[in-house]
């Protein structure tokens, strides 16, 4: 399914995309589980994110935290509060070094809690997601909290853009182990 353009199609594809990928995360392998991700000398993967996450919960960890930006930058906004999606100190130059933070702050979450937070987070962007009409979603500019963007596109970014980001890292990683 092509980007999304609608609210009908941004639901469907992010529940489809997040399907897949549960399903793909249940099908790994032990030793997929087990083996840390490597995807060193490899030239197509040069992005930080390939450096940065090491297993599955750094994945879902990731996609977790992306979803309260989501929530939270949203409550803000619509509680009058002018917040940018991404939090200070951090800006779009530097939010590698966020997402650093963020694996950091997690060492110490187990798989199994890092999979309920995020199947709790997924179902709470979702749900705030169907909360909005379609041109609130898909007009650029309708908040002025989004600047020249349409909310929508946020939505997308956070949940099934993300949701397949994290599908071909898993199985990129199924792949080479085997």
């Amino acid at each position: 399914m092509p980007r999304p353009t609608n609210k009908n199609d941004l639901i469907t594809l992010s529940e489809e995309n997040f399907a897949k990928l549960m399903k793909t995360a249940d099908s790994m392998s032990e030793a997929a589980l087990v083996k840390p991700f490597d995807f060193t000398g490899e030239k197509s993967k040069k992005e930080a994110h390939w450096k940065r996450d090491k297993d599955l919960r750094d994945v879902f960890i990731h996609l977790y935290e992306w979803h309260q930006l989501m929530l939270n930058w949203v409550k803000a906004n619509q509680n009058g509060e002018n917040k940018p999606f991404i939090p200070e100190p951090y800006n779009w130059k530097t939010y590698g070094d966020m997402n650093m933070a963020f694996w950091e702050k997690h060492r110490n979450t187990a798989l199994s809690e890092a999979r309920a937070m995020l199947e709790k987070s997924h179902r709470d962007v979702t749900v705030l997601a169907e909360s909005f009409t379609n041109d609130e979603l898909f007009t650029r500019g309708h908040f002025p909290w989004t600047g020249n963007n349409a909310l929508g596109s946020y939505f997308i970014s956070s949940m099934s853009s993300h949701y397949d980001w994290a599908l071909k890292k898993l199985r990129a990683h199924i792949k080479k182990v085997g």
